[in-house]
């Protein structure tokens, strides 16, 4: 983990903790090791640490994420949410903070070499959507199971009726590029309404959605709630919402934002390069998926806003898709203890 930064990986650890410890005869903790990629050179430091590491007294782990899933032990499970990208996708896209040097070169293969050993010796691997699972097989030649994350409050979430707004949840930053959903409300034709609620990660990215914002002159269209919100807001946010929207860069898993849409019977708007929320969001059939442009988000903007029937079908659609994958708690729990 990095210190002081919460997301979706620390609360899929809670809520698979407390699932765990609701389980007879399991008892479980979460084991969250400090961890920074800056400056690269010291990855090799954390592999150490956690390649050194010893848990001799628990009878199972279940690891989530580099390097803590480095950690040895003879009956390891490896539910993999992703791995250091930097050194494998990120860094064919120029994206990575590992250097193309010399020593950048040593480090990333460090890192795949790490990877390699601990992967061979996991009982089991599971990948939290295709998208991982495709990028495990084509980097490490490992094959896994897809075993997407659950719901973590499932009787929440559910259609509340249309207050006719489109609602953007989670996390705000450039990668969940939620200043796209502001840019495209300038250019479209109706009268659409958004709500964007969530942490902003740093105050630029509050700053950057208030100022397009004032630009734009959305001020009467465009609500902007920023700060950690008890589940019960976001929920109602959602059940009450036309449809939602989460345009994430190749998100690793589906998205506990996707998720909850979907489970409130509500359609997604997303892109074409979001990754895992893919396999849940169908163009014209769960949602609308379209290019990473402005004026393409602004045209599925427009159809939801002009069709509420439409929207109604493909959410309909959408929570039908969800329900048919059977992603539950007590399938996942009974999966990762087999």
């Amino acid at each position: 983990m990095a210190p002081f930064v919460r997301g979706g990986a620390e609360a899929l650890a809670c809520h698979l903790s407390a699932r765990l410890n609701a389980t007879s005869g399991v008892q479980a903790e979460i084991l969250r090791v400090p961890f920074s990629w800056e400056p690269f050179e010291h990855l090799a430091n954390e592999i150490f640490l956690n390649r050194t590491l010893q848990l001799p007294n628990v009878d199972r782990v279940i690891a989530l994420k580099f390097p803590a899933y480095l950690i040895p032990h003879d009956l390891k499970i490896l539910w993999l949410l992703h791995q250091f990208r930097q050194a494998y996708d990120l860094r064919d896209r120029g994206q990575s903070n590992i250097p193309d040097t010399p020593r950048g070169e040593k480090i990333m293969e460090l890192v795949r070499r790490a990877d390699a050993q601990a992967f061979s010796k996991c009982r089991r691997i599971f990948t939290i959507s295709r998208v991982t699972q495709e990028r495990l097989k084509r980097y490490n030649a490992f094959d896994s199971e897809v075993l997407i994350t659950p719901m973590n409050h499932p009787e929440m979430f559910v259609n509340r009726g249309d207050n006719g707004y489109i609602f953007a949840g989670g996390r705000i930053n450039s990668s969940k590029r939620q200043y796209l959903l502001v840019e495209a409300m300038a250019l479209t034709n109706s009268s659409a309404r958004l709500i964007v609620a969530g942490p902003p990660d740093t105050p630029g990215d509050a700053d950057r959605l208030r100022d397009t914002v004032e630009r734009l002159k959305l001020e009467d269209r465009v609500v902007l709630d920023f700060g950690f919100h008890p589940v019960e807001k976001i929920a109602d946010y959602v059940n009450r919402a036309r449809a939602c929207a989460y345009l994430p860069v190749d998100e690793d898993g589906v998205g506990y934002v996707t998720i909850e849409a979907v489970s409130a019977s509500k359609p997604v708007i997303t892109l074409s390069d979001s990754g895992g929320i893919l396999q849940l969001v169908v163009d014209n059939e769960t949602g609308y998926v379209v290019e990473p442009d402005v004026k393409a988000l602004a045209d599925a903007l427009d159809s939801i806003w002009s069709d509420p029937g439409n929207s109604k079908r493909m959410g309909k659609a959408a929570l039908l898709l969800w329900e048919s994958l059977n992603v539950t708690w007590p399938v996942t729990v009974e999966k990762l203890l087999s």
